[in-house]
């Protein structure tokens, strides 16, 4: 699997992690919203799950969708630079195989394995 290969699969995972941003973004915003014009104590409603609880959920998935996108960005700038599909830590080659998965990984099977990711 060649860069040409694996390019057009890291602008569809950035397209679809910006839109998980976007949106997330634009949730939290709302709910933010919502909870301003609300009594602090929402952990006691019968109707739902609290605001604190949502706000909470929401903002764990915006850190990841966050995280995720910065990680499809540095595998463009290293693909860019000549450097996607090496190990970050050996510097052998990322299997192609690990790249079809996770094609924004930085390190090969065994040093991933090694470093507990």
């Amino acid at each position: 699997m060649t860069d040409t290969e694996l390019r057009p699969l890291l602008e569809v995972l950035r397209r679809e992690a910006h839109s998980r941003v976007e949106s997330l973004t634009a949730m939290l915003t709302e709910l933010t919203h919502d909870r301003s014009s609300q009594s602090d104590d929402d952990e006691h409603d019968p109707e739902g799950v609290p605001l604190s609880a949502e706000w909470s959920r929401l903002n764990g998935l915006l850190d990841g969708a966050r995280d995720e996108l910065q990680q499809i960005d540095d595998a463009l700038v290293r693909m860019d630079a000549g450097d996607y599909g090496v190990c970050a830590n050996c510097g052998r080659s990322i299997p192609i195989a690990r790249l079809r998965v996770r094609p924004f990984a930085t390190l090969c099977v065994p040093c991933a394995e090694k470093l507990g990711r």
